[in-house]
């Protein structure tokens, strides 16, 4: 009982993170499944899926339309969601109340009301649905979260490193510029990341308003019906382990830099 008292916190962080990545490791095993075009059950090892990622039809159409998706929203979201982050922080106004509360509602919304009342919209104002109805969805649910991440960072920032550089003569831009933006560039980072993560990732908002446009999401929700491709497993298993590596690529310059 002493042993499992002082390693109660160590079984249970290996049990939780094994609970959470179960589902990765599964996608990357039968990522090398020859298992055809029923991925279900396994039938042996293969390399041919990771040297065909576009072997399935379809796949690589819909992996790009999400990248293409993902990296416009992404840096429409980012720069309104920075700009309104340095605003709430830094500047009072009349309606800056209302303002972070209309901020979370998008977070705190289900996403199938925010579908539905999109489409809504679009249907009432004429628009067609496609690629640029995905889009401006997309901006909509992914500004709140950067709006929140670039938030915390500056609230972070020590204001004397500001006052300091001013004090040197420093003009307002050249302060943003030099001081202000390097220390703010990793939450901005973070949030942008976050951004395109959920925008390649949502299914719901993108099925309700993306018309005959096919992303990844709605490919895989097809083809779950009769089997996903072991492609797909692929394409996912591909993504995650490229967003690991961009974190232990900020990981290690944030030591590196620590340490300098």
């Amino acid at each position: 009982m002493r042993w499992l008292r002082r390693n109660a916190l160590r079984i249970y962080g290996v049990v939780a993170f094994g609970y959470i990545f179960l589902p990765v490791a599964y996608v990357t095993v039968f990522s090398f499944n020859d298992g055809g075009k029923s991925n279900i059950v396994w039938r042996g090892f293969t390399l041919d899926n990771w040297a065909h990622p576009c072997g399935a039809a379809d796949v690589c159409s819909a992996v790009g339309n999400s990248l293409r998706i993902g990296i416009i929203s992404t840096v429409i979201s980012t720069v309104l969601g920075t700009m309104v982050a340095f605003a709430l922080t830094r500047h009072r106004f009349r309606g800056r109340t209302g303002t972070n509360l209309l901020i979370f509602l998008p977070m705190a919304t289900p996403e199938v009301v925010l579908a539905a009342s999109l489409l809504t919209l679009f249907l009432n104002l004429g628009v067609p649905l496609g690629f640029v109805t995905i889009v401006i969805a997309h901006v909509m649910f992914s500004i709140s979260f950067v709006v929140v991440a670039v938030k915390a960072r500056i609230a972070s920032l020590d204001p004397r490193l500001e006052e300091a550089a001013m004090d040197l003569y420093a003009s307002e831009v050249q302060t943003f510029r030099r001081v202000t933006f390097p220390l703010v560039a990793p939450g901005i980072g973070g949030a942008a990341l976050l951004a395109f993560s959920l925008s390649f990732d949502d299914y719901i908002i993108t099925n309700f308003n993306s018309g005959d446009v096919n992303t990844f999401p709605k490919f895989v929700y097809v083809a779950a019906q009769r089997g996903i491709p072991a492609q797909a497993y692929v394409i996912g298993a591909a993504m995650f382990f490229i967003a690991l590596l961009f974190i232990a690529l900020g990981e290690t310059t944030r030591r590196r830099r620590a340490r300098a």
